[in-house]
């Protein structure tokens, strides 16, 4: 009776993960874009890649577009990205837990789910992709003694391990840490040297999808047009920096821009340190006269008083540094760090050679509504699914079963790859660490598959337990 019941549950189980991929694909399609969308899929369209996002989105726009007009098919395909490593994960206990059925139901109808699993990010894209390679490092560890399977899966994983490497550019550390996660499940096979196996297998996938990436890399490159948009982005983040650090120490030694411009130091400690805002930068860009001061500087000035911030005014840079890391991680005004998008809406003159018209019917509105019920709550909260993401993690490393591995470095790659932004953020927007958040919720199903053994965990784990 056991038996068929908690076979029941894995059937159960299936049928709201396909019925979850259909309302999401239902209520999505054709998807909703904005201005980085649309620039993605014209560059997509005419095969000619701008510099200031990772080429392969607009590649692989441009490859769903050529067979099917517009950017359905690539909705399509990411959302089943993303399902496919639900069900795949369904695969690795024959007799789930019932809880599971109640715990992808829930999943399925969290905004990070219904609505962004439809948006046209490559946010939404690397989080799809790196999720699905650990579900299929996960499989793979659980049919280790399958040779020929387990050396399909791994393939899989680091193929896709190496294309969210290209979609971000601090998505290097997905590979890393699935490099770390092969070399530990091999190691746990190993007869004898142990750390040895999982050096040269841990060492030889991570080399195998560092030459496939670097490799694509190139060959997009080959069709890349503009100046570095790696440059760019970093001369941004050194002027909001220094910037920053003004507006917290106003005598803050400037010696740097005053040897070259100081008329510019003039301009930094008035306009710039009034217009500076932990939350984005746009509020520098939007500074007419403060932007046209910065575009006559030379770059390298600033880069020098970027370092020497760094070097002679350490604290104070990891003050600015955590004040909008605060504002990514924990978003204290959702709505400045716009939480979702809905509709279609960019550029008129790139939306007009793509055929694309502003789009915000029924169907959106209804959707934009659903969603911002969350707003302000624990289900749009990245502090939230950090936390739920250290307890699942003590729960897999506690418990130790091979797949157990293989979820516990995905939650490690998302809490690294959030961690990343305290050096790199200029925005909150809430899409940046999209991948903490569904990390969390695949881990959290996945431990849903047997739940009395996480109870166990959990009880053992108590300090006063009997």
């Amino acid at each position: 009776m056991r038996l068929h019941t908690t076979s029941g549950a894995r059937i159960a189980a299936a049928g709201i993960i396909l019925a979850g991929f259909v309302l999401c694909l239902a209520v999505d399609l054709p998807g909703h874009l904005s201005y980085d969308s649309i620039v993605q899929l014209l560059e997509g369209r005419t095969a000619q890649y701008g510099n200031w996002h990772p080429a392969v989105m607009s590649w692989l726009l441009g490859l769903a577009d050529a067979a099917v007009p517009g950017t359905s098919l690539f909705v399509v395909f990411d959302a089943l990205l993303f399902f496919a490593s639900l069900l795949g994960l369904l695969l690795i206990r024959p007799q789930p837990s019932r809880a599971v059925c109640a715990v992808a139901a829930v999943l399925i109808l969290c905004p990070q789910v219904l609505i962004y699993q439809g948006i046209v990010w490559k946010d939404v894209l690397f989080a799809d992709v790196a999720v699905a390679g650990f579900a299929c490092l996960a499989l793979g560890a659980e049919r280790w003694e399958d040779a020929k399977v387990r050396f399909a899966l791994v393939c899989g994983a680091f193929a896709l391990f190496a294309l969210a490497a290209l979609v971000r550019q601090n998505g290097a550390v997905v590979p890393l840490f699935g490099a770390v996660a092969l070399g530990w499940i091999a190691a746990r096979r190993a007869p004898s040297r142990p750390f040895t196996r999982a050096v040269l297998i841990g060492g030889g996938a991570l080399l195998a999808a560092g030459l496939l990436a670097a490799s694509a890399a190139f060959a997009l490159a080959t069709r890349t047009v503009g100046d570095s948009g790696p440059s760019v982005q970093l001369q941004l983040l050194q002027t909001y920096d220094v910037i920053g650090a003004a507006a917290k120490q106003p005598d803050l030694d400037l010696a740097r821009i005053a040897g070259d411009d100081s008329s510019l130091v003039k301009i930094i400690r008035t306009i710039g340190v009034r217009a500076w805002s932990p939350a984005r930068n746009d509020t520098l860009g939007n500074t007419t006269a403060l932007q046209e001061a910065l575009d006559d500087a030379d770059p390298d000035t600033m880069a020098a008083q970027w370092h020497d911030l760094i070097v002679h005014h350490p604290w104070l840079y990891l003050r600015v540094r955590a004040e909008v890391f605060g504002w990514v991680f924990f978003t204290p005004d959702l709505e400045q760090c716009l939480p979702y998008e809905v509709g279609v809406d960019g550029p008129a003159g790139v939306m007009a050679e793509l055929g694309l018209k502003e789009r915000n019917d029924i169907r959106d509105d209804a959707l934009d509504k659903y969603a911002h019920l969350f707003v302000g709550t624990p289900v749009l909260s990245h502090a939230a699914y950090a936390v739920l993401a250290l307890i699942s993690l003590l729960i897999l490393l506690r418990r130790g079963r091979a797949p157990d591995i293989a979820v516990a470095f995905l939650l490690l790659a998302a809490l690294a790859f959030a961690a990343s932004f305290f050096v790199i953020s200029i925005a909150c927007d809430y899409r940046y660490l999209y991948f903490l958040d569904l990390a969390t919720m695949v881990a959290i199903f996945y431990l849903a598959l047997d739940a009395r053994s996480v109870w166990d965990v959990l009880r053992e784990s108590l300090p006063f337990r009997r």
